[in-house]
């Protein structure tokens, strides 16, 4: 049995910013990566941040620094990639730079138990 919000088994792309708070607020676990396509560790974290979404029950917004620099601002992110994970629409936990996809899982699995 699937809920209303099923949790999208791969990243999403934020496309405009009014969706962020929505987006967070919809999903139990949100793992949000600030990234930009020039950032070489982001390139690397890619294929771990694929795996998230797809064997988490967490929902993953990808979001572009450079078309959403207000956004960024707002969350205080000043180096990339930086991942954010949100529990119950509220921001529990916070990394900066390039993680394995283990101290992502082991994030995630914090607040999804």
């Amino acid at each position: 049995m699937s809920s209303t919000n099923a949790v999208p088994t791969e990243p999403i792309q934020l496309a405009a910013p009014d969706e962020f708070d929505d987006y967070v607020a919809d999903h139990d676990v949100v793992l949000v990566d600030f990234y930009a396509d020039w950032c070489g560790p982001c390139q690397m974290m890619e294929p771990a941040v694929e795996a998230i979404a797809n064997d988490t029950d967490a929902a993953v917004l990808k979001v572009d620094v450079d078309q959403h620099q207000a956004l960024a601002s707002e969350y205080g992110v000043q180096g990339i990639p930086t991942l954010l994970v949100f529990a119950g629409g509220e921001l529990a936990e916070r990394m900066v730079g390039a993680q394995t996809e283990a101290a992502l899982t082991g994030a995630i699995e914090e607040h999804t138990a």
